[in-house]
């Protein structure tokens, strides 16, 4: 495994205006933790969920959540190691490819 995958989900807990009928930002973050686990299981990673609207203390965090803002993205917006994988409704098809290319072994 390349080093340990670490998952942010940045959004709102207003559910963005394209999105209606989609599942919220923090639901998104806890879906993608247990799907994540089921797929690879006791491999070690992380998803954190990042409030866009809240004040960041981590300069990364505080980029990313301000492009995602100015930039009208639909949330949430799934980023890793700096890259946004996903936005809106995420596919976790793509999450798992990530995954797999960082050397994690579905079960």
């Amino acid at each position: 495994m390349e080093k340990e995958a670490k998952i942010f989900v940045y959004g709102s807990s207003n559910i963005c205006a394209s999105c209606v009928g989609s599942p919220s930002s923090k639901e998104t973050e806890e879906w993608l933790r247990a799907a994540i686990g089921r797929k690879f299981p006791e491999q070690p990673f992380q998803v954190e969920y990042v409030d866009i609207f809240a004040p960041q203390e981590e300069a990364e965090m505080k980029r990313m959540a301000t492009m995602i803002v100015e930039e009208d993205y639909m949330y949430p917006v799934i980023v890793i190691d700096g890259n946004v994988i996903a936005e809106g409704n995420p596919r976790l098809k793509d999450i798992y490819a990530m995954m797999t290319d960082r050397g994690y072994q579905p079960a």
